[in-house]
């Protein structure tokens, strides 16, 4: 966060050129965030902010946070998945703090995949930034929405779900319209069976529950 105070400024050269100063967050002002689709999460113990000469301050809080996040898997697992996360300050309305980026998407875009280390479930594909104003209560608000977008990867599932389960289907309708005798095609459809059954177990504990549709594979 930044934002300025006129009131804490001072000239360097009265103060041994000292333009910078580190204080605690409870020594000035700072603006109260909150996330609106915050379930809980967890804050550093950064509790500092730098001010400067002009009085500009400058406070970085890194934490930790779970967001709730509406989820459409019905292409599962060739999806695509948007969460939201919005700030807002509820203590202050419109006309006392107006909330801005300092930053346009596309930086932020390439310092959040600067971010991932390693290749993961999710690739990290597009962020985009709006600015709004809400109304809540009689009054109104300024909102900042983070608008993530994140494409799953599917290799994992391919080869853990969908070639198995092509393959036992494969083998059924090799087996029923083959040779074999009826009790040997009995024998192998309630292995098949079985094993699309186990499938289906996974599959069910793979996908989440806050989905409105099933996806097609469990279909």
């Amino acid at each position: 966060q930044e934002w300025k105070n006129t009131f804490a400024t001072w000239d360097p050269q009265d103060f041994c050129n000292i333009s910078k100063v580190v204080l605690p967050t409870d020594t000035y002002w700072s603006p109260p965030i909150f996330i609106l689709e915050r379930v809980n999460g967890q804050n550093s113990n950064l509790d500092y902010m730098a001010v400067m000469h002009n009085g500009s301050f400058d406070s970085t809080q890194a934490f930790q946070v779970t967001l709730t996040c509406s989820l459409m898997i019905l292409k599962f697992p060739f999806d695509t998945q948007t969460c939201n996360l919005s700030i807002a300050s509820f203590l202050y309305p419109v006309t006392d703090l107006v909330m801005k980026t300092r930053r346009t998407p596309a930086e932020m875009m390439k310092d959040s995949q600067s971010y991932f280390l390693t290749d993961g479930e999710w690739k990290f594909t597009n962020l985009s930034i709006i600015e709004y104003i809400e109304e809540l209560c009689d009054g109104e608000f300024s909102v900042v929405t983070y608008v993530i977008s994140m494409e799953r990867q599917p290799t994992l599932y391919i080869l853990n779900l969908i070639l198995p389960t092509c393959a036992l289907y494969l083998l059924d309708m090799a087996v029923l319209f083959g040779p074999s005798s009826l009790e040997d095609k009995i024998n192998f459809q309630i292995a098949i069976i079985l094993g699309s059954s186990m499938l289906a177990v996974i599959l069910n504990n793979i996908l989440p529950t806050s989905s409105n549709k099933p996806p097609v594979i469990g279909t």
